[in-house]
C-alpha cells in the first residue's frame, strides 16, 4: 500500500533532471528504537513530480510510524527542493538495506541512493537468562507544579478542618462565643433606646434642612417602635388612628395623648398632604415625643433598704432594748 507525495507548480518549461536523496539520522539501532530517514527531492520549479511513499513497511522487518511529517517545500536559485521526514523501526536484528525510493517527473523516472540500518538486538547475560531489562531506562517526568494541586489542596483544606475542630472544642470547653472579638452589647430598655435615636434624630437637623418628610418619618418610627417595646402591640404595621385607639385604652393620660396625637396628626399631614409646619411646630413635635417617652417610662422598682450595721451592733442594741 503505497500514499504518495505530489507536487505540481506552474512556472516557465524546462528539462533538468530531478535528484532524489535519503539519509538517516543514525544507521545504528537496538530492537524498537526509532530513527527518522529524511528524504529530499530538488527538481525545477514547474515541475510536476511524484513520489510514491509506502504506508506502512519499507520492506520487511521495517515499519513505518505514522504519521508522516508535511512536506516542506522551499525555493532556492529557481530550484524547488521537497523534504519529508519518515519515522521507521524495527523489531527484528538484522542488517537492511533499504529499497531505494522513486520520483517520477514529467520526463523520466529518478530512484534515490540506497541506505543501510543495522538493527541489533539487546546483550543477553547467559549466566542470568531469567534477567530482563527494559530497551530504554525510564524517564522521570519533568516537574510540573499543577499535578500536585490536588495533593496541596486537600492537605490545606485538611488543616484547616483540623483547626476548626481545635478552635470549636476549645471555646466550647471554655464556655466562650464562637466568634472571637465581638462584644455583645446588652439591649437597650425602650426607654433609653428610644431617647438615643431622639438625640440621633435632633442632631441631624433635618426639618432645618428642607427635609421634613424624612424628620417626622424618623420621629413617628422611633415611637412606633418605642410603643412595640413598651406595650407590646405592633404600631409599625398600624395606622395612627388605630396607634391613637390603642393608647387610648393603654394608658388613661389625657396629656400622654395630646402630645401622641399631635405628632402622628402633624406626621400624616407632611408625609401625605405634603404640608410644611412652621419652625415652632417642628419644635413641639420633637419636644411631645420626648415628653411621652418619658410619661410612659416604666416605673423603677424600688430596692428595700438593708440595715448596714454589724450583727454584733445590733445584738447589742436588742440587749439593751430588753434591759
Amino acid at each position: 500500500m503505497y500514499t504518495g507525495l505530489f507536487v505540481l507548480l506552474l512556472g516557465m518549461k524546462t528539462h533538468a533532471q530531478t535528484l532524489i536523496e535519503v539519509k538517516l539520522d543514525t544507521a545504528d539501532i537496538l530492537i524498537g528504537e526509532q530513527t527518522t530517514l529524511h528524504l529530499t527531492i530538488t527538481t525545477d520549479i514547474g515541475k510536476q513530480v511524484y513520489c510514491p511513499l509506502p504506508a506502512e513497511n519499507l520492506m520487511p522487518g521495517v515499519e513505518i510510524l505514522t504519521p508522516l511529517s508535511e512536506p516542506d517545500s522551499t525555493i532556492v536559485d529557481n530550484k524547488l527542493t521537497i523534504k519529508q521526514d519518515i519515522r521507521v523501526t524495527s523489531f527484528d536484528s538484522l542488517l537492511y538495506l533499504l529499497p531505494p525510493f522513486m520520483v517520477i517527473d514529467q520526463t523520466d523516472t529518478v530512484y534515490s541512493n540506497q541506505v543501510a540500518l543495522k538493527v541489533s538486538t539487546v546483550p543477553v547475560n547467559v549466566d542470568a537468562p531469567d534477567e530482563f531489562f527494559d530497551i530504554k531506562d525510564v524517564w522521570k517526568p519533568p516537574f510540573v507544579l499543577a499535578d500536585y494541586y490536588p495533593l496541596i489542596f486537600g492537605i490545606l483544606i485538611a488543616l484547616v478542618v483540623l483547626f476548626l475542630i481545635w478552635y470549636v472544642v476549645k471555646r466550647l470547653r471554655s464556655k466562650k462565643s464562637l466568634v472571637p472579638f465581638r462584644k455583645i452589647e446588652p439591649e437597650l430598655p425602650p426607654y433609653d433606646e428610644a431617647i438615643r435615636e431622639l438625640d440621633k434624630i435632633k442632631q441631624q437637623k433635618l426639618w432645618q434642612h428642607g427635609r421634613s418628610k424624612e424628620y417626622y418619618t424618623q420621629v413617628t418610627d422611633t415611637l412606633r417602635h418605642y410603643m412595640w417595646r413598651r406595650y407590646g402591640f405592633n404600631a409599625m404595621e398600624m395606622t395612627s388612628h388605630e396607634i391613637l385607639e390603642v393608647m387610648r385604652e393603654k394608658n388613661d393620660d389625657r396629656a400622654i395623648y395630646d402630645m401622641l396625637k399631635q405628632i402622628l396628626r402633624l406626621a400624616d399631614f407632611v408625609k401625605f398632604a405634603k404640608l410644611h409646619p412652621l419652625p415652632d411646630e417642628n419644635d413641639l413635635s420633637m419636644a411631645n415625643a420626648y415628653r411621652f417617652v418619658s410619661h410612659t417610662k416604666p416605673a423603677e422598682i424600688a430596692q428595700p433598704e438593708t440595715d448596714a450595721r454589724p450583727e454584733n451592733e445590733t445584738s447589742e442594741s436588742n440587749l439593751n432594748s430588753t434591759d
